[in-house]
C-alpha cells in the first residue's frame, strides 16, 4: 500500500510538474508527511502502522521518498493498473480473488489447445499436412 502511495504522490514529480511531492496542491503528502491538517485524509492502518506517535509516522512517511522507486517496480504496478489487477503481496492478491471469486492469473487469449495423443499420429498428420501444402504440381 506504502509502494502505491508513493507511485501516486511521485506521479507530478515524474511529470515534471513540480520538484517535490509536497508542492503538488492535490498531493496528500503535507498530511502523511508533514502533518498539515486535511479533512479529506483519513490515515490508513499501515500508515498509523509507521510510528507509535505523529512525528514518528510523519519522519518515516517522508523516509520513503528519500531514495527513487524501483522501474522494475513501476513497470509492474503501471502493468497492473492497465490490466485492471491487483497489485502487492501474494498475501494481499489471495485475499482479493477470495473476495471476487475469480482468479488473477494471466491466462493466453483463445480457446485452449487440443492435447497431442501420441508422437506417431501427430508426425503422420503433419506429413499428410505437408504433402497439400506443398507446392509440387498436383498429380
Amino acid at each position: 500500500m506504502l509502494l502505491c502511495q508513493c507511485y501516486i504522490e511521485l506521479n507530478p514529480v515524474r511529470a515534471g510538474m513540480v520538484h517535490d511531492p509536497v508542492q503538488y496542491r492535490w498531493s496528500s503528502y503535507r498530511g502523511n508527511g508533514l502533518g498539515q491538517l486535511d479533512s479529506l485524509l483519513t490515515p490508513h492502518s499501515v500508515y498509523v502502522g509507521l510510528g507509535v506517535t505523529d512525528e514518528a509516522r510523519q519522519s518515516a512517511y517522508r523516509d520513503l521518498f528519500r531514495s527513487e522507486l524501483d522501474s522494475d517496480l513501476i513497470t509492474e504496478l503501471r502493468m497492473a493498473l492497465n490490466q485492471g489487477q491487483p497489485f502487492g503481496e501474494s498475501r494481499f492478491i489471495a485475499s482479493i480473488e477470495r473476495a471476487i471469486g475469480k482468479r488473477r492469473e494471466v491466462r493466453p487469449r483463445g480457446r485452449p489447445r487440443k492435447p497431442v495423443e501420441d508422437g506417431a499420429s501427430f508426425l503422420s498428420g503433419r506429413a499428410t499436412v505437408h504433402r497439400y501444402l506443398s507446392l509440387a504440381p498436383f498429380p
